[in-house]
């Protein structure tokens, strides 16, 4: 019995040993298996922030030439849009007409540009607009004679116009070299190619141009009109004429005549 007992103890211990060796392994192997978890979810998480930093940056790149590539807002409303109608007279100076509003909550400055400065200028070239005000510019060309007998509707025109604006503070004085002070916020509205009108042949377009032309000269005559003052009257030379002047003037002239009645 004793060694059967001895026998079963030592069984026993063996088979508990042989337990052991496993639970100890099978430790080690869950701190390995856990620590490379561990280093591979780190890794996975680098990754993960790595491509999460490169699309970031992706997104913000091609939102910023997204940006770059939609139209600029523009400030101005032209009428008409995208043309110069002048009427062809060759060997002349002919005039066009174009409207512009300040369809902006801001004030605005334009300015015009054009390919041939020198056989064309802008009246006014430039100005500054309050919010929803408007104003029709003048702009003359002198038209050249056609090469080749040309046709007025054939006859081409290389020259163009441009109309910039630019965003001001408030009410100013209009100065071109705003423009070159502030050029990254200046914005192109229009880029305008010219057209010859047939005077000899009516279209709507013409009686269009007319009509600008002479609201374009009506608003130059009332701006020529010097405002009316309520103050002093000047007269001739500068006699400046008020009520006191006249009383004073009175009342010497009386002095004069009873001078001379006493002499």
């Amino acid at each position: 019995m004793a060694i059967s007992d001895q026998k079963s103890g030592g069984t026993d211990g063996k088979v508990w040993g042989l337990f052991r060796l496993p639970f100890k392994q099978s430790s080690n192997s869950h701190s390995s298996s856990s620590s490379s978890s561990s280093s591979s979810s780190s890794q996975n998480q680098n990754q993960i922030d790595g491509s999460t930093g490169a699309q970031t940056h992706s997104s913000t790149s091609v939102s910023s030439v997204a940006r770059s590539l939609l139209p600029t807002r523009r400030r101005l409303r032209l009428d008409p849009p995208n043309k110069l109608y002048f009427p062809y007279e060759p060997g002349k100076q002919v005039r066009s007409a174009i409207r512009i509003k300040n369809t902006s909550k801001s004030y605005v400055a334009f300015k015009f540009q054009t390919t041939a400065p020198k056989s064309c200028f802008m009246r006014p070239p430039g100005a500054v607009l309050a919010p929803g005000e408007s104003i029709i510019a003048t702009v003359f060309k002198f038209v050249e004679q056609p090469e080749n007998n040309e046709k007025p509707i054939e006859q081409k025109s290389k020259v163009k116009f441009k109309i910039m604006s630019l965003k001001v503070k408030g009410a100013m004085d209009y100065v071109p070299e705003m423009f070159d002070e502030q050029k990254d916020q200046v914005a192109v509205e229009q880029i305008l190619r010219v057209v010859f009108l047939d005077v000899e042949r009516p279209s709507p377009a013409l009686e269009k141009l007319k009509r600008q032309l002479a609201e374009a000269e009506a608003a130059l005559e009332a701006r020529k009109k010097p405002l009316e003052d309520t103050g002093p009257k000047v007269i001739g030379e500068g006699l400046v004429i008020d009520e006191w002047k006249e009383r004073r003037e009175r009342y010497l002239a009386r002095q004069q005549v009873e001078g001379l009645d006493s002499v």
